[in-house]
């Protein structure tokens, strides 16, 4: 665009008309005071306010994009609301991506928001490939100016683009990889969308190690990810194929393909499936609209299935076993605090530890809490220690949380009895629970074997035969008569569950937890703001187990 300028004098007014693309922009700048610079941040205007009118619409983004096709990565930033974040991104379009030829075609603006098609030609090293693909920004009002600007986000270059992130072309970070699964079955993001950010870290990480070679790309680099792994390159475009690398994961294809399937049916929900005999991952699987991992990197309260933990801690410690007594009243005051049961469960007073458990009951942990030996760091130290939870070592291949089960006194302490208060863990983090629960012994959860890399997995002590078989047994009860019932009715084999609800602060919902084991497998899952656990995660654990186990 922008081949053809041509200028004429208005009543002593100076316009600039720029053709081309389909648009036409104007801007007008005084004669007297000399502004010029094709209405930059230094020409004349009346201060406006209010939103900008359609013909400000077309005069800020037409300058913006007339700037940007000429490659003037300065002067089409000083069109936006914020010219230090804009400048060196539209640059790095050009001198990093390597991106030319540029052509912008507006479309129909809706208010003060215009889409847009861009067309471009990316050439590196002798190679060149079109690149094609639509966007939109949006006009407002600067502040201090009152200029219309085009309101500045990193998706006006990319809609891919995030704060941080940036366009590059080059010779591939990594080589490209072919996953598979444990049985040799390639896993693509086109058939198993959750794990698309995933193959991108795992590339990241392991491309090197898979053996491939490098080819030339445009991708996006993504800032830095959390927990120290990086997050991962993005490829928009291939100039020139590598030759990929073979990578084995512990995943199952058809696990895996029931887990996709299964968090569809529920907004913001996450699963996880492992093997409690390996510690390998069978599934991980997300419906999220923001992209994040939140099976292996949420935190957030995992409501009534910390109940496996704190029974856990109880029977350890012999305040309670699975036939002894625990009693489920209506209500249960701690240090001030009065807890409650869900609505319309009927109190218990002759109530042992696996009727409470097997519905439920807040008040019966919360009363048991109390007895000798039990200090505020007991819960923790049953977490760390037996289930291996909260000590930032878990070494899953990805990045992953392990938990946060925090020593705390007043309320709090009480609150994370019933995965409340200061708890926080995510699906693989509760697979794990239940997988240890029914075998006693703790086996980190991994995605990438640790003999490819040679890093160490984490240990833990894992539980006593007899306390595994308690809580086994307990699981059994709630998924035959118990709260989990409705939810795996109809798996055969050897099942047990618990189910969970999570209150959040600003939620009208509380999150839905549920995590059960059948045979070999052992799954975990949460739909945020899912309600009680059986109604969202409930059917997602169940059919995952029902693939794989």
């Amino acid at each position: 665009m922008g081949k053809g300028v041509k200028a004429t004098v208005i009543g002593g007014v100076f316009a600039v008309m720029v053709g081309g693309a389909g648009y036409g922009v104007y801007n007008i700048v005084s004669a007297v005071n000399g502004g010029g610079g094709g209405g930059g941040p230094d020409a004349a205007v009346t201060k406006k306010s209010g939103p900008p009118d359609k013909e400000e619409v077309a005069k800020a983004s037409g300058a913006f994009f007339a700037a940007w096709e000429k490659a003037q990565a300065e002067q089409a930033a000083s069109y936006t609301n914020n010219a230090g974040e804009a400048g060196p991104l539209l640059a790095a379009y050009g001198e990093d991506a390597h991106l030319a030829d540029v052509e912008i075609t507006p479309g129909t603006a809706t208010g003060t928001t215009v889409p847009f098609r861009v067309k471009a030609t990316v050439s590196y090293d002798g190679k060149s490939e079109p690149l094609s693909y639509k966007s939109e920004l949006t006009v407002v009002r600067g502040e201090t100016t009152g200029r219309a600007l085009v309101d500045w986000q990193p998706s006006v270059v990319h809609p891919d683009l995030k704060d941080g992130d940036t366009l590059v072309t080059g010779e591939a970070a990594q080589p490209p990889i072919e996953a598979v699964d444990r049985d040799g079955t390639v896993l693509t993001e086109e058939e198993y969308p959750s794990l698309g950010p995933i193959l991108d870290t795992l590339r990241e990480k392991y491309g090197d190690e898979a053996g491939g070679t490098p080819g030339v790309e445009l991708v996006i680099r993504h800032a830095d990810g959390t927990a120290g792994e990086g997050a991962g390159d993005t490829t928009l475009l291939t100039l020139a194929e590598g030759k990929p690398g073979r990578l084995r994961t512990t995943l199952s294809a058809g696990v895996q393909a029931a887990a996709e399937k299964a968090v569809k049916g529920f907004a913001k929900s996450s699963v996880v499936a492992v093997r409690p005999s390996s510690g390998e991952v069978l599934a991980v699987a997300n419906h999220r609209e923001d992209g994040f991992n939140a099976a292996f990197q949420g935190q957030v309260a995992p409501g009534s299935t910390m109940k496996i933990v704190t029974a856990a801690m109880l029977i350890d410690n012999g305040v309670a076993s699975m036939n002894g007594p625990a009693p489920c009243p209506p209500t249960a005051t701690w240090q001030s605090q009065t807890f409650k049961n869900l609505t319309g469960m009927e109190p218990n007073e002759n109530a042992t530890l696996a009727d409470s458990f097997l519905r439920s009951c807040n008040t019966a942990f919360i009363k048991l809490i109390d007895e000798d030996p039990l200090t505020d760091a007991s819960l923790t130290q049953e977490a760390q220690e037996r289930f291996g939870l909260g000590r930032d070592d878990w070494k899953t291949g990805i990045a992953s949380f392990d938990g946060s089960v925090p020593a705390v006194a007043g309320p709090d302490r009480a609150a994370g009895a019933i995965g409340q208060g200061q708890v926080q863990l995510n699906p693989l983090n509760m697979a794990s629970v239940t997988a240890t629960a029914i075998t006693g012994a703790f086996r980190q959860p991994y995605l990438v074997s640790p003999e490819l890399d040679g890093r160490q997995l984490a240990q833990a002590k894992g539980l006593p035969a007899g306390t595994a078989a308690q809580l086994k047994q307990m699981m059994r009860l709630t998924a035959t008569q118990g709260t989990a019932q409705e939810a795996m009715a109809g798996l055969g084999g050897d099942i047990g569950a618990k189910t969970g609800s999570a209150e959040v602060d600003g939620n009208a919902t509380s999150d839905s937890w549920f995590t059960g084991f059948r045979n070999d497998v052992a799954a975990a899952a949460m739909a945020q703001q899912g309600g009680h656990g059986g109604d969202a995660a409930g059917p997602i654990v169940a059919a995952v187990l029902r693939a794989g186990g």
